[in-house]
């Protein structure tokens, strides 16, 4: 099990399609302090970087959601990723 995973779950369960979180209310979610990292933008965007695999990201993704560091360096901004994008196609897929 991953440390996300709960975080995974939690974006999952959402229905809005746009919502912010503190970084104490994901360390609620978690139950885990997150790490210093997480208070660098670079750290929570998702499509940034997507061939460097990272557990928050993975986690964000999984749920539909693309995850923004807030200007105030202490929230997450999620947002709904739109239905085509949610799954990555393979190659090879029609």
């Amino acid at each position: 099990m991953n440390v996300y995973d709960p975080l995974r779950d939690y974006l999952k369960a959402q229905k809005r399609a746009e919502f912010v979180l503190s970084f104490e209310e994901i360390e609620e979610i978690i139950d885990a302090a997150l790490p210093r990292a997480a208070h660098r933008a670079s750290w929570w965007e998702t499509l940034r970087s997507p061939q460097e695999k990272m557990p928050q990201r993975e986690a964000c993704l999984e749920a539909g959601y693309i995850a923004t560091r807030q200007a105030d360096g202490k929230s997450v901004k999620f947002k709904k990723m739109p239905q085509d994008r949610r799954r990555p196609r393979e190659r090879g897929d029609p």
